[in-house]
């Protein structure tokens, strides 16, 4: 076929007519003068047993030696088995996707289709569907800690990457720096949800492929941890004397003082609300996010004692045993420990947990139901259904438990008791 019969002052010359009217260049290629002057380039094709129509400039931006060249990229494309009209909206879709990531990233957005896009995603998506395990929501602590974890390691490393980019390489530089600092659980812990995304990720159909189980074998199992704790009744009964000679502020002594009494987790303790605080009743009535339920722990009358004496302190507030920075916040995770370390107990001696141990093991021995015992330490089952029908089990016993417990407590401080002694 004859081609590039057109010469360009024929072009620029060209008149418009009241209808449209081509000058073949030859070979698929020419010019369309419009009716109202405007002269397109167009170049006429066949892919895949299609006649097709591919625009290539308007003169005279797109001069007739430019036109030429893009016809020649494009008959190449088509002898190759591509059609150029393919490519053309492939290379339209890259500007669009680029221009809405930039939007994105200027609104400290992050961009679709990324990892941090989708671990915020997968976030959401804990906030609005239940757990088969608990049957609730994520609660509010944990998520917090979740995201904490993906912001300070996971999405400043890979956050900006695509999910279909990223590789088994890419994670494993995620968590072998946690994993030389000697933070296995965290690094356990950031892996985890990692798989998770992108499981989340192949669910919505993102990608098809998890790149972060290879790196598993590679990722050491967090160890068990053993909170130090007093058993022997005898150093029991000093450090009881030691925590009442205990120097610290009011708020410190008096949680320092409530935390053998009542056995509960560190952090419930520091945590306690006045409003989950019934004095009447002689209850306390926490929402334990651990297990996620609510628990009952019956007050003995030196636990009222302890709260009574406090409350004209930091009852006007929200929390029994507030931070020394402000009302508004519960007292210092450490502060227990750091109370505990003053006196010379150090960590691999006795921990603010150990409290709960040494109670389960005590108890244990004196003869109490094991089942009770579970249940005061705010044990849940599994099984939601009985741990909400179990947040009341047993709780007579416990009643006559925690009383006898603390008791107990202050006959070893006296120097009374013995460990030995069994319930009746």
């Amino acid at each position: 076929m004859a081609k590039e019969l057109l010469k360009d002052v024929s072009v620029k010359n060209a008149k418009a007519t009241e209808k449209d009217q081509r000058l073949n260049d030859g070979n698929g290629l020419y010019v369309l003068i419009k009716p109202n002057g405007s002269k397109w380039w167009r170049f006429d094709y066949t892919a895949q047993g299609k006649r097709k129509t591919l625009s290539l400039g308007v003169y005279p931006e797109t001069g007739l030696a430019d036109a030429r060249r893009k016809a020649d990229e494009a008959r190449s494309n088509v002898a190759n088995g591509i059609d150029p009209s393919a490519i053309r909206k492939e290379v339209k879709a890259l500007k669009q996707k680029a221009a809405e990531d930039k939007k994105r990233t200027d609104a400290g957005l992050p961009i679709e289709g990324s990892f941090a896009d989708s671990a915020y995603h997968w976030l959401d998506y804990l906030k609005q569907h239940p757990s088969k395990r608990t049957g609730k929501v994520i609660s509010t602590r944990t998520l917090e800690k979740k995201v904490a974890r993906l912001r300070m390691y996971a999405i400043p490393a890979i956050g900006h990457m695509l999910l279909r980019e990223i590789k088994s390489t890419h994670v494993w530089d995620v968590v072998k720096p946690i994993i030389d600092k000697k933070q296995v659980e965290t690094a356990h812990r950031v892996f985890t949800e990692i798989v998770t995304i992108f499981n989340h990720a192949i669910v919505e159909e993102l990608i098809d492929y998890n790149p972060a189980l290879p790196v598993a074998a590679r990722v050491p199992a967090p160890e068990v941890k053993h909170h130090a704790a007093i058993i022997d009744p005898k150093l029991v009964a000093q450090l009881l004397r030691d925590i009442s000679n205990y120097q610290g502020t009011y708020v410190v002594q008096s949680a320092f003082r409530l935390s053998p009494y009542l056995f509960q987790r560190p952090g419930e303790i520091r945590q306690m609300l006045w409003d989950d605080v019934d004095l009447t009743n002689k209850e306390w009535r926490p929402y334990v996010s651990k297990t996620d339920f609510h628990h009952i722990v019956p007050l003995p009358t030196q636990a009222i004692a302890i709260l009574a004496a406090i409350k004209p302190l930091t009852g006007a507030g929200k929390y029994v045993f507030p931070s020394s920075r402000g009302n508004e916040r519960p007292m210092s995770e450490n502060t227990i420990m750091t109370a505990l370390k003053s006196l010379g107990y150090g960590s691999d001696v006795m921990t603010a947990h150990g409290f709960r141990t040494t109670a389960s093991t005590l108890l244990n021995e004196q003869g109490w139901s094991p089942d009770a015992i579970e249940r005061q330490l705010s044990h849940s089952p599994k099984d939601q259904v009985r741990a909400a029908y179990n947040r009341a089990q047993y709780l007579d016993e416990r009643r006559r438990m925690m009383q006898s417990w603390a008791d107990y407590l202050d006959d070893l401080q006296a120097g009374i008791q013995s460990c030995n002694r069994l319930h009746t």
